[in-house]
């Protein structure tokens, strides 16, 4: 079997095919796809004892990519020549955790050295990093194998994936929806089994959102639990964080322990967790008290198959011995307006960090028009006005924070509705362009607010719709608690096994 390869380690994304390569011989092309499936860490594992090589998986991988991101539109960047570079290197025995594993980084913030960053803009043009960032670093340092960058909407701001510069992701459960936003290019490429582990990062539900649309599990660590480094700080709140999207807990889980750590200059300083988050994975949690609610907490409409999901999760904790109750939920009214004073504000502060990355202010004549409003009324708004909203929202969490004083989880659905059609969220004839944020307060409700609070939360894949679509369950911990749900996350998985469910658009179909 040969499988083509795209050309793009500088940059040129899907340009001129350069060469072929024959699959490896140690294994059959379908033996190869069947191990491409498999967790991340089953991956390596099959490596270190020879069973696969590592060039295998990844020309595997490039041979997946090849067929479904025509249709997905999941990378818009591939490395395919240093990865099968770097995948000759893998021996044997290599016992790093992911040596030899392909997978991909989200064209967000993350540096990648060699390899072009976006962040889906065509203000930056094809601008090239010097070096990787610290999450890279450390996945890459772990004998991961990056085969390009996936796609995300312009400074990934709205729920959804449809980049001017690149076009809109797919969902390969149906590819008339979105796949989510704004991490949806990787949580397509895992869920069509393109790569088993896709890095993305959450500021509004990044990585819960396309988790929840594409079946997948997707974990938002604690604020300051991931660095930024070297060069990005955590904007005005700490809104965003790093994280993966992944098909099993356990892989989740691996990642974390290996992305997690302070770098010097972080903003915030997290307690390190008492064990491995790969050991909590493996761990029963224990008897929890746990509080769930279905109303949106802006008062929006909650679709019956996300009610559902929620209600079934619910009957499937107390089947597994915990204390479950309804909740009562704070929320202020002024938390969107505020919230949105915050996020624009951040997304001007990236804006000056992007000119520093290039070097040069960037042409803002090519930002996408919700971009350049926001980035024009962030330089309209007063510095005070911004601290004032921070510290509105600061106060608006110690009020929620003290939900957890007497539960240990919170249930909510991850969304309002199942995965909307691709266009949904654009603005009318005639209103302006960031009426895209606010017709997606109507699919997004429940996420955001805990980027504010800074806690760990989770979309979990337990629901289905009738037609097959995903369904997220959303459970939040306390702050720095992520080992807890890492543990109620495998219970879950064990007793409701996701993993093995495939989309139509799938590499191994």
């Amino acid at each position: 079997m040969y499988v083509f390869v795209p050309s793009s380690v500088s940059g040129e994304g899907f340009g001129a095919r350069t060469r072929v390569t024959p699959l490896g011989t140690n294994v059959s092309s379908a033996m190869a796809a069947d191990y491409l499936t498999r967790p991340a860490t089953e991956q390596a594992e099959l490596i270190r004892s020879g069973d696969v090589s590592s060039r295998e998986l990844v020309e595997e991988s490039l041979r997946a990519i090849e067929a479904l991101n025509g249709e997905l539109n999941a990378f818009v960047t591939l490395a395919a020549e240093r990865a099968l570079a770097e995948a000759d290197a893998i021996e044997q025995g290599d016992d790093r955790p992911l040596a030899g594993v392909p997978i991909a980084i989200k064209d967000l913030i993350a540096w990648t050295e060699g390899i072009r960053t976006t962040n889906g803009m065509n203000a930056m043009g094809d601008w090239v990093p010097p070096e990787d960032s610290a999450t890279v670093r450390k996945l890459r340092a772990a004998g991961a194998i990056v085969v390009g960058k996936t796609n995300t909407p312009e400074m990934g701001i709205p729920p959804v994936t449809e980049p001017d510069r690149f076009g809109p992701c797919r969902n390969p459960y149906d590819t008339s929806r979105t796949p989510g936003g704004s991490s949806g290019g990787s949580a397509a490429a895992v869920a069509s089994g393109m790569v088993s582990l896709a890095h993305g990062n959450d500021g509004g539900g990044s990585i819960r959102i396309p988790a929840s649309c594409c079946g997948l599990f997707g974990l938002k660590p604690t604020r300051g639990r991931v660095s930024w480094a070297p060069q990005w700080t955590e904007g005005a709140l700490g809104l965003p964080t790093d994280g993966v999207l992944t098909r099993t807990v356990r892989d989740t889980a691996v990642a974390l322990d290996l992305i997690a750590g302070y770098e010097p200059g972080d903003s915030f300083l997290v307690p390190p967790p008492e064990t491995s988050f790969a050991d909590a994975s493996q761990r029963e949690p224990g008897r929890l008290r746990i509080g769930f609610i279905v109303e949106s907490p802006n008062g929006v409409p909650v679709d019956p198959e996300c009610r559902q999901a929620t209600h079934d999760s619910v009957d499937l904790l107390r089947q597994l011995g915990h204390e479950v109750e309804e909740a009562s939920f704070p929320f202020d009214e002024r938390y969107v307006e505020n919230f949105l004073k915050v996020w624009i504000g951040e997304i001007g502060e990236e804006l000056h960090t992007v000119d520093e990355w290039i070097g040069q202010p960037i042409d803002r004549s090519k930002l996408e028009p919700m971009t350049a409003q926001m980035a024009e009324t962030a330089d309209s708004q007063s510095a005070t006005d911004l601290l004032i909203a921070v510290d509105a929202l600061r106060r608006m969490s110690r009020e929620i924070l003290r939900f957890w004083t007497d539960h240990d989880v919170l249930v909510t659905p991850t969304l309002a509705t199942p995965p909307i059609e691709i266009g949904a969220l654009k603005p009318a004839e005639g209103e302006p362009p960031i009426q895209m944020l606010l017709n997606a307060a109507s699919f997004v409700p429940f996420t955001p607010v805990f980027n504010v609070t800074g806690q760990p939360a989770m979309s979990v894949p337990l629901h289905q719709t009738k037609d097959g679509l995903p369904v997220g369950v959303q459970f939040v911990g306390p702050p720095a608690g992520e080992e807890m749900l890492l543990s109620l996350a495998a219970q879950l998985e064990e007793a409701r096994p996701w993993a093995e469910r495939r989309p139509p658009v799938f590499a191994a179909a």
